[in-house]
């Protein structure tokens, strides 16, 4: 596996381009802000008349329409939604695009299932950071970075390469390392990790704890602190330093529980249920399951989560972190700004 750093990377390539940034939510606040403190020509794009536009002149940063981006800029990276890029690009950039322009991403789902099918005479390429937008923006900002893939999907400059790595480091991600891989690995990769582990897979098992303690009549606040407060202090020991770390950190009698009770409720049908929902990917039938719910005007999507947002553990955790004010002084997500 290929790794490069700054000092591996030549940014000037990059710098000498005009980066249209399509779309300014969590990705696309953090990246664009960074791309220009690095050095780079960037514009936001959005559709005319968008209330997202006041959010970008606050950032400082300038605004044009998408069917400016088309003609205005040589990379135009990509950060709205999945399900928004193909209908986005269909409308104004397919036939507009002239050769040798660049088509970014920041995740492959849309290349690799095919809702874009560029022309073969633009690079297309994606440089992926392996965090939400609002890390990528507060870990520049401390002179650090977070670790980014970048995959090239056609080069039909001979520049892709030198232009992905060249985006990535003025992300700041040249100082935690970037990573080569494919549009394949990154797409499945990152679709599997989302649904079975870190968001699927780590909601759902912080709901049954909370459940099964309250089922059995202990207090909601200290069902709350137990599965779901304290789980960022036992990630952040493993974001350091693995399993190794947070085993190191933790009691005799947590640690033993760890590796003698974790296994009983993660089973030999965990992964089971887990290689499914790998297969669902590789296969395909998720995004077209996804695709379909979005067309739908997503109504089981909005549905579960309006059914999670009153969940006992969600309401116990708004009436708990209303008391701890320190966790509003420095939020990573300020709905007003980003």
């Amino acid at each position: 596996m290929n790794i490069f750093y700054d000092k591996d990377i030549d940014r000037s390539k990059l710098l000498a381009k005009k980066v249209a940034v399509v779309g300014f939510g969590s990705q696309g606040y953090g990246q664009s802000l960074n791309l220009k403190e690095s050095g780079a020509t960037v514009k936001i794009a959005l559709r005319s008349g968008s209330a997202t536009e006041a959010k970008v002149k606050e950032a400082g940063l300038e605004a044009i329409s998408l069917e400016q981006a088309a003609e205005w800029a040589d990379l135009i990276m990509f950060l709205i939604p999945d399900v928004q890029h193909g209908p986005v690009y269909k409308q104004y950039f397919e036939g507009k695009l002239r050769p040798g322009q660049a088509l970014v991403f920041s995740h492959g789902f849309s290349i690799h299932y095919n809702e874009i099918v560029p022309p073969a005479d633009v690079d297309v390429f994606l440089i992926a950071p392996k965090s939400p937008g609002h890390l990528v923006r507060s870990e520049y900002q401390r002179d650090r970075g977070v670790p980014s893939l970048f995959a090239v999907h056609q080069d039909a400059t001979g520049e892709a390469r030198e232009l992905a790595l060249g985006y990535a480091a003025c992300l700041g991600s040249g100082r935690a390392g970037v990573i080569e891989t494919t549009f394949k690995d990154e797409t499945e990769t990152d679709l599997f990790g989302e649904q079975a582990v870190l968001c699927g897979g780590a909601a759902a098992l912080v709901k049954a704890g909370f459940e099964t303690l309250t089922e059995a009549g202990y207090p909601p606040e200290l069902a709350y602190f137990e599965c779901l407060h304290e789980l960022k202090l036992i990630v952040d020991l493993m974001y350091e330093g693995g399993l190794e770390d947070m085993r190191y950190s933790i009691s005799d009698t947590a640690r033993y529980g760890d590796v003698s009770r974790g296994p009983r409720v993660i089973t030999a049908d965990t992964k089971v249920a887990m290689k499914q929902i790998l297969t669902e990917i590789q296969s395909g039938e998720f995004a077209r399951e996804w695709m379909e719910e979005y067309r739908s005007g997503m109504p089981e999507l909005k549905k579960r989560v309006e059914a999670d947002r009153q969940h006992p553990l969600e309401v116990a955790g708004r009436k708990l972190r209303g008391m701890m004010s320190w966790l509003s002084g420095n939020k990573l997500v300020n709905r007003d700004k980003n």
